[in-house]
């Protein structure tokens, strides 16, 4: 709940984006746990055709890029996720709306996927490209980079632990453990877990998009520029007919005149701007 300048981590609001993709994350768990206990085999296909796996999305299966994000390792990491998207996630949605906070944490998964498939074709650590790579960390740890530095100074409430600090130290004390963590299981099982590039990926888009992507957001800084040229190459047209039509007209002796933009101007308008009027009299 924002309750002016403190955040307290009791109860924040079920905003819409927040709640369905927490509800997705609950029964696609609950799918991947049913397989698992009655058909083991068919719950290996599903992480693999769904999952995050390098040598698969370069082959086409792109859709990985975004449904790795959906399924999940374990019960710790689902609540782990669940939980830090409900707490900062529905932040940004009641600041920036259900849209842009949907853009922004899909730039956060699929910027984690295409870094954690970079890296895996390095063989740093070990890695492989036929890993698979679950949860919806990457987005995560793009919102975590967010809230560090649009809120980094609002005060946040440990609750039920009376204390209370900044934003930006208790997210980096966050992200800190979180990648420590990530980075152990990496040493421990080299080549079987790749997560901690996801890691930082998310990090690294939600540190781009706070900083790079216009206000109103990526689709809207997109379609703005793409108008905006769209408008300037028609008015370049305009202004260029309106030349062409100005040198045709001097061809056969008649004077026409258009403005900058490539409007016509009547006779009595050019006049007019000259210092003349219709009588002869000038003021």
């Amino acid at each position: 709940m924002n309750r002016g300048h403190t955040f307290t981590l009791s109860f924040p609001p079920f905003t819409r984006w927040v709640k369905r993709l927490i509800l997705i994350y609950a029964v696609v768990y609950f799918l991947q746990v049913a397989l698992g206990s009655f058909a083991p085999s068919a719950e290996g296909y599903f992480e693999a055709f769904f999952g995050l796996v390098p040598a698969f999305v370069v082959h086409g299966w792109i859709w990985q890029l975004v449904t790795y994000s959906f399924l999940h390792g374990g019960l710790f990491h689902i609540l782990f996720n669940a939980l830090t998207l409900w707490m900062f996630g529905s932040q940004f949605e009641s600041d920036w709306g259900s849209k842009q906070f949907l853009e922004f944490f899909t730039f956060c998964v699929v910027g984690a996927a295409l870094i954690t498939v970079g890296v895996s074709y390095t063989g740093i650590g070990g890695v492989s490209s036929t890993t698979t790579t679950l949860g919806s960390s990457g987005g995560i740890f793009g919102i975590l980079a967010a809230f560090g530095l649009v809120y980094g100074d609002r005060e946040i409430m440990l609750f039920p632990i009376p204390i209370s600090l900044k934003a930006k130290y208790f997210v980096a004390g966050l992200v800190f453990f979180a990648l420590i963590g990530a980075l152990q299981a990496a040493a421990a099982r080299p080549g079987g877990n790749v997560a901690y590039s996801a890691h930082l990926g998310g990090l690294l888009f939600g540190f781009l998009y706070v900083k790079l992507v216009p206000r109103r957001g990526l689709a809207m800084g997109v379609s703005e520029s793409y108008f905006g040229l769209r408008n300037s190459y028609y008015r370049w047209k305009r202004r260029r007919a309106a030349r062409k039509f100005e040198v045709y007209m001097r061809q056969h002796d008649q004077n026409v005149k258009f403005d900058e933009y490539g409007n016509y101007v009547p006779p009595e308008e050019e006049r007019k701007k000259n210092g003349e009027s219709k009588s002869g009299w000038v003021n």
